[in-house]
């Protein structure tokens, strides 16, 4: 059965939708070391597998998510003294991609070749910043508020907090939330661009999102995924650069058949057809 093996996650797909539901309220959502193993695993099968055209994150109860159990923590050790005949220089060296991989359960939401909408509840604490900054769009609801929670208990965010934050909203407002850990109310956050709208409720919410992704869903896949591509290498590269890459792109991603297919699809009074993506090959 699809997805069984998840223990912090509901996932149902509908409409070329999938809608990934954090499903543990009365733990505040917190990222356990499952949580951690699950996100990557989940929106890789959807992603590689073409089994939707966008996906939206949603939880459940009173917040999206208190951030990481601190389990997790007790359970690694980053930052405790090397055991006796270990050396530090190694175990530090092993640490480092540790973190590389903390930083891809994230990283995969950025680079999915799908949009990724998160509709945000309440609290969306630590690494659930982390995690909603490497989404496409972002809606939330009047009492959501956001917190870099790492800052008040002695650590530096580094699942993606930064690189991102920094691309989505003004640089002092993130200097302000890394250094204080202060709360950035859902008005605020919609005032400096974190998130696209806000709603009085967590139902609404959750609609509007999936409605935008019913929205996407009708669209051209490949040029959907071809804006995903050219809207983050744009942002990574100078304007020089992406212009020379999107011409690139079209060179080759460019399709007459959707083209064609849009325009019959106007004068018949009907949605237009478009081909689902094709799986991602992974092995020869």
């Amino acid at each position: 059965m699809p997805f069984s093996y998840l223990k912090c996650f509901d996932v149902s797909i509908e409409d070329k939708i999938a809608h990934i539901r954090l499903n543990r309220p009365d733990e505040l959502n917190t990222m356990t070391r499952d949580f951690w193993n699950e996100v990557p695993r989940i929106v890789e099968e959807i992603n590689d597998g073409a089994l939707a055209r966008c996906i939206v994150f949603s939880s459940t109860g009173k917040h999206f998510s208190a951030g990481m159990d601190l389990s997790v923590f007790a359970g690694h050790g980053l930052g405790v003294a090397p055991a006796d005949g270990v050396d530090r220089a190694t175990m530090m060296e092993a640490d480092r991609h540790f973190i590389h991989n903390v930083q891809r359960c994230f990283g995969c939401l950025d680079s999915a070749r799908i949009p990724i909408i998160f509709a945000i509840q309440g609290g969306c604490i630590g690494g659930a910043v982390d995690m909603c900054s490497a989404a496409d769009i972002r809606y939330a609801t009047a009492d959501a508020f956001f917190v870099i929670q790492e800052i008040n208990i002695g650590m530096t965010a580094d699942a993606g907090t930064f690189p991102r934050l920094c691309r989505l909203i003004p640089e002092g407002w993130v200097r302000e939330l890394a250094y204080t850990g202060r709360r950035l109310p859902a008005a605020r956050a919609k005032e400096i661009g974190l998130v696209n709208e806000v709603f009085d409720t967590h139902d609404e919410v959750v609609a509007f999102a999936l409605e935008t992704a019913r929205d996407i869903a009708t669209k051209s896949p490949v040029a959907v995924a071809g804006s995903k591509v050219m809207i983050n290498y744009a942002r990574d590269h100078t304007i020089s650069d992406a212009l020379d890459y999107i011409a690139t792109w079209q060179t080759g991603m460019f399709s007459q058949d959707h083209l064609r297919e849009t325009f019959t699809a106007s004068q018949e009074n009907r949605s237009p057809a478009y081909a689902d993506l094709q799986p991602v090959r992974k092995s020869l």
